[in-house]
């Protein structure tokens, strides 16, 4: 995630994290780097390619996981959960965000949104 994040930048980078879920802890295995597909400016928006998303499914069932959620950056920002990030999530999915100031790693944080997507609440992140 972060060397995606950092060869993205100043754009957002995206991928999908794959992993199991056991006893309501998440442990990621493996996160795909995909493509931003967004045909705007990159700098504040990202989009992924659904023919990704699609292959990243097939792949999580050839390893016998799931698909738990998806990260992006955010280029010189905060690593937070925009409004934007918030209306274009899926409930029950992590969303990991990485925060990358010029040029380089700072932090993550990771979150989760409720069903109706109104607000996104924290949740724990472990990085090795």
């Amino acid at each position: 995630m972060v060397a995606h994040a950092e060869s993205a930048f100043p754009k957002e980078c995206c991928g999908i994290l794959l992993g199991k879920e056991t006893g309501g802890a998440r442990q990621v295995g493996a996160a795909i780097a995909c493509r931003n597909a967004y045909e705007g400016e990159q700098k504040d928006r990202f989009q992924l390619d659904p023919k990704e998303q699609i292959a990243a499914d097939r792949k999580a069932r050839e390893m016998g996981v799931d698909i738990l959620g998806f990260f992006h950056s955010h280029p010189d920002c905060d690593a937070y959960f925009s409004a934007t990030d918030l209306k274009n999530s899926w409930p029950w999915y992590s969303n990991v965000v990485l925060s990358v100031q010029a040029g380089k790693y700072h932090h993550a944080k990771a979150f989760i949104a409720n069903s109706d997507q109104t607000s996104a609440d924290p949740e724990e992140l472990v990085l090795p």
